[in-house]
């Protein structure tokens, strides 16, 4: 395959980690306004937004590794 392509599509695969960093950045900003409206259920809310964050986290790495995946393997 050629060179460039191989490289284009690792770089789409790698833009997982902008949605991801986007999504999470957003879930952040909505905790703290939750948390500043309700100080009693920072505890519920934070597990909450933990749980988000790794999710939409795992949506990065997965990109990261189809990325490395395309560029080691489709040489």
């Amino acid at each position: 395959m050629s060179g460039t392509i191989i490289a284009i599509g690792a770089g789409v695969a790698v833009l997982t980690g902008i949605g991801a960093g986007v999504g999470i950045g957003i879930a952040t900003g909505r905790a703290t306004e939750a948390i500043a409206r309700q100080p009693e259920a920072e505890k519920k809310i934070s597990k909450s937004l933990i749980l988000g964050c790794a999710l939409a986290e795992a949506t990065a790495i997965y990109g990261f590794i189809v990325a490395l995946m395309i560029i080691l393997f489709l040489k």
